[in-house]
Parts: structure tokens; sequence; C-alpha cells
């Protein structure tokens, strides 16, 4: 049982991740798109329409229906692309494609470490979101600063996050299969949404770090 949902989970976080890579790419070859979403506030809308529905998704999950899970699930991932396709647009693909791949290598490391491990990592989970939380603070206020060394340490710690959130988040999805009380296809879809938002930001974060602009 815990295997199939491992696996239905990994099967669901690459259908988002493909859904997520394939919008962006189009929508940064489309001009009218682009200037729609970036030219006014439709950004704004759509990155609070994420926040939504990951915030939704997370908290009804276990009283959705399968198809409803996910539908939300799809649809999260085709939003996700909207507002991703700017990377499209500033970054050389070659940079993408090698970032994406280190990107790769350090997600099934650490997911790994996060399914063999004996150690219980639930009491990491909290800490991570503190040092989450702290990151999103030091964000906002760096804005106001503009200090660029102060941006590299803070993605840099962003990034050991999610690395962390990683192994934490593949093992709470072990502990969630043994729940008889939540649909397991429900679990793959909650724990695929966790891995996708892992993976991206570790993906953005190693984009900020190592990524090659276009000329």
């Amino acid at each position: 049982m815990e295997n199939k949902i491992i696996s239905k989970t990994f099967i669901w976080m690459f259908i988002g991740l493909l859904i997520t890579f394939l919008t962006g790419f189009g929508v940064s070859h489309n001009e009218t798109m682009i200037i729609n979403i970036y030219k006014n506030s439709t950004y704004i809308i759509l990155a609070i329409i994420e926040l939504i529905l990951v915030i939704f998704l997370s908290s009804r999950i276990q009283k959705m229906s399968r198809n409803s899970a996910r539908i939300f699930f799809i649809l999260y991932s085709f939003i996700s692309g909207l507002t991703f396709s700017s990377i499209f647009i500033f970054y050389k693909i070659s940079s993408l494609i090698y970032i994406f791949l280190i990107s790769a290598l350090l997600f099934l490391i650490f997911g790994l470490v996060g399914f063999f491990t004996k150690m219980d990592l639930s009491k990491m989970g909290t800490y991570l979101m503190m040092a989450l939380i702290g990151t999103i603070i030091c964000f906002i206020i760096n804005i106001f600063i503009g200090s660029s060394q102060f941006d590299m340490i803070i993605t840099i710690i962003s990034l050991l996050v999610f690395i962390g959130f990683t192994a934490y988040d593949i093992q709470n999805i072990k502990r969630l299969s043994t729940m008889s009380n939540i649909d397991s296809d429900n679990i793959a879809i909650l724990g695929a949404l966790n891995l996708y938002l892992d993976y991206i930001n570790v993906f953005i974060n190693l984009l900020s770090l190592l990524g090659k602009s276009k000329d």
C-alpha cells in the first residue's frame, strides 16, 4: 500500500510539473499573454489564486472526492505555469535545463533520505516552517533594503529549507499512507502538491544562484 501511494504521488507530481513547464513555455512565446499577465495586476491576482488553492487543497483534501482533488491540483499547476512563464523569457534554455537536472538530483538524494531513514523527522517540520517564515520576513525586509548580499543569503537558506522539506514530506507521505480515514488517491494528490512545491522552490532558488540570463 505504501509503495503504491508513493508511486501515485510521484506520477501526479510529474504531471503537475509537466503542466507547469509546458504552460510557462507556451505563454512565454505568446506576446499578448505576456503583456496581459505582467503589464497590469493580473500577475498579483494569479499569485493570490495560487496561494488560495494551496491552502484550500491542503485543508480540504480529506473531504474532497478523488476527481475534485485531481482537478484542483491540475488547476493549480496550470496557474503556476502562467506565473512561471517569466523564467523562459529571462533565462537561457540551456541554463534552465542545467538547473532542472541539478534540482532533480538534489530532490532524488533527499527524497531517498526521507524514504529510508529510520529517524523521526516529524519534529523537523516545525523548525523548517519557522525557518521558512523567517526567510519570507527577511525577503520582505530586503525589498526595502535592496542588498544583493542579503538576497543571496536568503536564497541559500531558502534552498536548504526546501531540501529539508523534501525529506520531511516523503516521510510524511509514508505516515499518511497508514491512515485508513483518508482516501489513498487523495493522499497521493496531497503528497504530490507538497513535493511539487518543494521541487519548484529548490529549482527557483538554484536558478537565482546559478542561472544564466539571456543577453
